[in-house]
């Protein structure tokens, strides 16, 4: 099967961006071994795959870089005046501090998620950015609070145990590194990751000005400290779950953790993260179609009764993910390098 003349994702295509899932920077003997062919087909697959805008890997800051008090993450719905939403959600998509702009059903009609270096910068940027911009009728800012799980842990799970054992068992142990103040050279780094998680350590050196050895350095401590997060990921309707739901959820205080982490555990789940707003906790789950919409949410009110729903939506057309471009359909068209520190004050 075809999608809109893209070819399918076959078992070895499957067992390839789950292998980069779990191993994202691995070399190519490493994801060949554990697949069963040579590094040479996977790195053409591979190849292949970045082409077609049907996988593509990028790296994004972690949750651990808003805990470190470097920053902080918040979820943005604007309403746009008719007509406008196109113009405005570009604009936006143009912004290297605005990872992801979803147009979405419901009751707003985007859904931005922003990063800023402190609170004082994001209110700036609420205030004189989004204020001043033409085609924006309102917006709604929900800061984001403990994130529990991200799209980096989902899995397309086309591997056996075995083979996900014997990348997980080949993969460099990860340090106990504490969290570190960034330097402009991490977020140089970041910036040149968002675009290609894979960029070698020679072409990381050129791109930021600095040596192999101290790109080589600098890429371990922002992994092993768990402040970069890389990440496969692949164009929604190859994955056979082409439904994005964002739901938004009420939790008692004291039930948060224990209820997200629940809800974090379920397969679809793909972000769950407490916000501070009118609701306390933001879902995202990829579904199998819109009926499949619905049963998961009723799954989901069996596996944790003490959620809940207060608002849903379905994104309609995710503009930018994570820094990458993606057309109507969810394939990748290009990338805006992140940014924190884009945004002022």
């Amino acid at each position: 099967m075809q999608e809109f003349g893209r070819p399918a994702l076959d078992d070895l295509d499957q067992a390839l961006v789950h292998a980069l899932q779990i191993a994202p920077r691995a070399g190519w003997a490493r994801i060949g071994a554990a697949v069963g062919v040579d590094p040479v087909t996977v790195a053409r697959r591979w190849s292949r795959l970045t082409r077609t805008g049907s996988a593509w890997i990028g790296c994004h800051p972690a949750p651990a870089v808003a805990e470190a008090g470097q920053g902080c993450l918040a979820f943005v719905e604007v309403d746009c005046a008719n007509g406008r939403l196109a113009e405005v959600g570009r604009t936006l998509m143009a912004d290297p501090h605005v990872i992801t702009v979803e147009h979405v059903s419901g009751g707003r009609d985007l859904l931005l998620t922003v990063l800023a270096p402190r609170l004082s910068a994001l209110t700036h940027w609420v205030t004189h950015r989004l204020g001043g911009l033409t085609g924006i009728v309102t917006t709604r800012t929900h800061l984001a609070s403990t994130v529990y799980t991200e799209g980096s842990r989902w899995r397309l799970r086309a591997l056996g145990g075995e083979q996900i054992a014997r990348l997980a068992d080949s993969a460099a142990p990860r340090a106990d590194t504490p969290v570190f103040e960034l330097t402009d050279l991490d977020h140089a780094l970041f910036a040149a990751l968002s675009v290609d998680g894979r960029a070698s350590h020679k072409a990381l050196a050129e791109r930021c000005g600095t040596s192999p050895d101290t790109v080589r350095r600098r890429v371990n401590r922002l992994l092993s400290s768990g402040m970069a997060q890389v990440r496969c990921e692949v164009a929604r309707p190859l994955s056979e779950w082409p439904v994005s739901l964002i739901l938004w959820g009420r939790v008692a205080p004291a039930d948060l953790r224990p209820v997200s982490e629940q809800v974090a555990g379920a397969r679809e789940v793909r972000l769950c993260a407490g916000v501070i707003g009118r609701h306390n906790l933001k879902v995202v789950a990829w579904v199998r179609s819109l009926d499949d919409a619905q049963r998961f949410e009723v799954r989901l009110a069996e596996r944790v009764p003490a959620l809940t729903v207060v608002d849903r939506a379905v994104a309609l057309w995710p503009m930018k993910l994570n820094g990458h471009l993606l057309d109507e359909r969810g394939y990748r068209t290009g990338a805006v390098p992140i940014d924190v520190r884009a945004v002022a004050p």
